[in-house]
């Protein structure tokens, strides 16, 4: 059973920033691509970054480039998000997510099988 388990959100102030983790199990972490994505209230659920299974390949939505980094460790089954110059537009609820395939597809929701339960950053002004 594949499980994906999120921590590290929390309440910041605008400027500050955040690690979020994202630890994987009953899959094969270190062969497929994986994801983050967000959803605040009333909203859709967007992607926010993308990596490849090694780490070579990432893409991220405009609106967090230049602020926020998507990596991985895989000895560790573990992908990371390091939130820096958080907005207050960046308060949701964000989740992991995994591909079958090791390279990534986009941001499109449709492209990721499995979901961690998510983990709440809010940011106030």
């Amino acid at each position: 059973q594949v499980q994906l388990v999120e921590s590290g959100g929390g309440l910041v102030q605008a400027g500050g920033s955040l690690r979020l983790s994202c630890t994987a199990s009953g899959l094969g972490f270190d062969d497929y691509a994986m994801g983050w994505f967000r959803q605040s209230p009333g909203k859709e659920r967007e992607g926010v970054a993308c990596i490849s299974w090694n780490g070579d390949e990432r893409y991220y939505a405009d609106s967090v480039k230049g602020r926020f980094t998507i990596y991985r460790d895989n000895a560790k089954n573990t992908l990371y998000l390091q939130m820096n110059g958080l907005k207050p537009e960046d308060t949701a609820m964000y989740y992991c997510a995994a591909t079958e395939t090791s390279w990534c597809q986009g941001l499109q929701r449709d492209k990721y099988h499995y979901w961690g339960q998510g983990t709440q950053v809010t940011v106030s002004s």
